[in-house]
């Protein structure tokens, strides 16, 4: 019997530090991911991705009814390599909550977004990944976007 317990405690420390480790690798790819999009590496960009990604924004309008923008990722991707050099802009993620179920994985990331130095907005991106030849790809990203309600509004 002890042996079956010893033997069923380490069947499930392997299973999670395999779950571990692949949520580590999730993050490592969405922070690669916005390492690119902060150097405006399209090219790194575009192979972080699984095909031309669905890209989707909700926010509130002014007279606040809720808005739901789409993109497709090669438009997202001209966007990026067309903000000017000398302009300054950085999404600071706030915290990761990953969840993987076998080959498919879903990362919420809370976030800031500054402009020029400036607090622009916040909000959180939900990505949903697959995993293929051992890489996480990105195949849908949502964000949301809001100016109120946000955790700061220093850049610390």
């Amino acid at each position: 019997m002890k042996k079956l317990l010893l033997l069923g405690a380490f069947c499930f420390t392997l299973i999670v530090n395999a779950q571990k480790t692949e949520k580590e690798n999730v993050k490592a790819t969405i922070v690669e991911f916005f390492e690119a999009f902060h150097k405006q590496d399209t090219t790194k960009l575009k192979a972080m991705a699984k095909g031309d990604i669905i890209m989707q924004s909700i926010s509130v309008d002014k007279e606040g009814k809720t808005v739901l923008q789409e993109s497709d990722y090669s438009q997202f991707l001209k966007n990026i390599a067309s903000i000017p050099k000398d302009r300054t802009f950085e999404e600071k993620l706030l915290d990761f909550n990953i969840q993987v179920d076998g080959n498919m994985a879903n990362a919420w990331t809370p976030y800031e977004f500054w402009y020029n130095g400036n607090f622009s907005h916040c909000g959180v991106n939900s990505f949903q990944l697959i995993k293929v030849n051992d890489e996480w790809k990105i195949i849908y990203l949502v964000d949301t976007r809001r100016r109120e309600g946000c955790i700061t509004n220093s850049k610390n």
